[in-house]
């Protein structure tokens, strides 16, 4: 089989992405997407930026700054003490590794299998291939608060080794907070989409060739589908880091526990609204650094599979 060069596979990228005609607005639009840009930027941007500056300041001065627009600059007593207060508070730094830990194996795990199953159903010519794919699209209308209960039956009937040997159930381990969540029906009806606009002509020179169809797969197909891996990875991610009522219900050590439900530890006794916002800031910059590298392949992937039918 000839091997594709990095710059074939470059010119491969530009043949299969749907051009996007820039037109710059001209006249009168061009002041009025102006406004209608900065005012969508307040609308989305002010809760970040109270959020950021309240977890510099304390809670008295919090609810005294809330009348006026001193809520959302950084005047007033600022201080360093709502974060320290975080790591005092509680194993902050197990808590964020453990996150980190998850989300990462998550999205690695999703995008192989993601990937393999949208390729199987986009590229094989498999018996009733429509109809899986409808049954997968399916479960997207099933809310994940249906399914906790029965999930949580379920993973508690699966053996485990836990290093020495095998017991029944799950519960309070990092396999429970990885597993039921690495397919992804979002995902692989991304990957198809943009599996589907790769013409096949590519599959059937390699198979010419004596390519194997998991060789077409890895050297071909998914290197031309760089924006829907990121995709992908950011839409796995942030449920990921996200996951609140599940490991809720699933967790009871404190060593396993991911940073979201660490936030309920500031919420018992006295309750402190400057670590709380001290707390949602530090777990906020991983996701927002993750979409902030990841936008241009995000936007192209969304237009590149959004646009087909």
């Amino acid at each position: 089989m000839s091997t594709l060069t990095a710059g074939d596979l470059t010119d491969l990228r530009h043949e299969i992405q749907p051009e996007r005609a820039r037109r710059r607005p001209v006249g009168w639009r061009a002041p009025v997407l102006l406004i209608v840009k900065i005012l969508l930027a307040l609308l989305f941007g002010l809760p970040l930026v109270f959020m950021i500056v309240s977890s510099f300041k304390p809670d008295l001065q919090i609810f005294a700054d809330l009348n006026g627009v001193q809520a959302f600059l950084p005047v007033g007593d600022l201080t360093l003490d709502n974060y320290l207060g975080v790591f005092e508070r509680v194993p902050f730094a197990q808590f964020l590794l453990n996150s980190v830990m998850i989300s990462v194996i998550t999205v690695g795990l999703g995008i192989i299998v993601n990937s393999l199953a949208a390729f199987a159903m986009a590229r094989m010519r498999l018996p009733g291939r429509k109809w899986l794919l409808g049954i997968v699209l399916a479960t997207l209308i099933v809310p994940f608060e249906v399914m906790a209960l029965p999930m949580l039956w379920w993973v508690n009937q699966l053996p485990y080794f836990d290093g020495a040997e095998f017991v029944q159930g799950w519960l309070d381990t990092y396999a429970v907070q990885i597993v039921p969540f690495i397919a992804n029906a979002f995902s692989i009806f991304l990957f198809y989409q943009y599996f589907s606009s790769i013409p096949k002509e590519l599959d059937e020179a390699a198979r010419m060739d004596g390519a194997g169809w998991f060789r077409i797969y890895r050297t071909i197909v998914l290197p031309l589908a760089g924006p829907a891996v990121a995709t992908a990875a950011i839409l796995t991610f942030l449920p990921a880091w996200n996951q609140y009522l599940w490991p809720l219900m699933v967790t009871q050590s404190e060593a396993i526990r991911p940073v979201m439900v660490g936030i309920d530890y500031f919420k018992q006794l006295n309750v402190s609204w400057g670590q709380i916002m001290a707390y949602a800031s530090v777990i906020t910059v991983p996701v927002l650094a993750l979409f902030v590298a990841f936008q241009r392949a995000f936007v192209n992937s969304i237009a590149a599979s959004g646009v087909k039918g």
